[in-house]
């Protein structure tokens, strides 16, 4: 059965089938969840901006200086996918993702993410890194590529205190064919353009084109009042302890040694 976290008329759901990544299952799991559970409905009460699950992209004006300069993002970009082939599935950095995706057709480049930040991956993207540094309550960075007939089944995210933002880099201009769900609503991404959205809310998203889609995925803390401002930064801190991070930055860590070293080599 679904879990729900609900207040007033706002509704998010765990879906059914999609490991939570925040606690593992055994020893302590349950006291886990019902703190996160707790936490969730507080954002919900004490968001600062609502809990919509798409946003208007004027709620947050940065986003418009981040799509000024998304052309030395977007250069920065085409070199990494010179290599493209050697680009590790998401799955493969994040186990847990393996409940939505088992395939090499999503992959990703991580700058960052929960506590660590990766300086082989900001020596690559300088620019990239710099730009990002607009973003208030940046936790996590990597540039998330969906490759011709990609589709990622409905899932959400498994903690709502953070939300995300898009940034179309790479978009086929098969419109019709390429889109992501959130809710209950259809968006498109477009090169250079911010998307902004709430990854607790059921979504699911497709590549239907024949050619390779890209954006910038970023996470950062959504902005909440006092008491859920506190909570949340308290869960967000204690996030790179959990075994779900600190499996994905050994991963990672893994995967970096062997390709910038091939990288050096060439």
């Amino acid at each position: 059965m679904d879990q729900k976290v609900s207040i007033g008329n706002f509704e998010q759901k765990r879906t059914q089938g999609i490991e939570d990544p925040m606690f593992k299952k055994g020893l302590g799991y349950r006291i886990g969840q019902a703190i996160v559970d707790w936490a969730e409905r507080l954002n919900l009460k004490y968001a600062v901006h609502g809990n919509p699950p798409v946003y208007d992209n004027a709620t947050f004006p940065w986003a418009a200086d981040i799509e000024k300069e998304w052309k030395l993002i977007r250069a920065e970009l085409d070199r990494v996918l010179t290599r493209k082939d050697e680009l590790p599935g998401f799955h493969e950095i994040l186990s847990e993702v393996s409940t939505i995706s088992t395939d090499r057709d999503w992959k990703t480049f991580v700058l960052c993410g929960y506590g660590s930040v990766s300086e082989e991956g900001v020596r690559a993207c300088p620019e990239t890194w710099r730009i990002l540094q607009k973003v208030p309550g940046l936790k996590a960075a990597m540039f998330s590529i969906f490759e011709p007939g990609k589709h990622l089944k409905a899932h959400r995210g498994p903690y709502n205190g953070v939300l995300r933002l898009h940034l179309g880099l790479k978009v086929p201009p098969e419109r019709d064919k390429i889109a992501i769900r959130v809710l209950d609503r259809i968006c498109h991404w477009d090169e250079g353009k911010v998307l902004l959205f709430d990854d607790a809310y059921e979504h699911e998203a497709w590549n239907h084109s024949g050619e390779t889609r890209v954006v910038l995925f970023v996470d950062f803390v959504k902005p909440t009042r006092f008491p859920a401002s506190l909570t949340n930064w308290l869960l967000l801190n204690l996030a790179p302890f959990t075994p779900f991070i600190r499996e994905g930055y050994q991963a990672q860590k893994k995967w970096e040694k062997l390709f910038f070293a091939g990288g050096k080599e060439h």
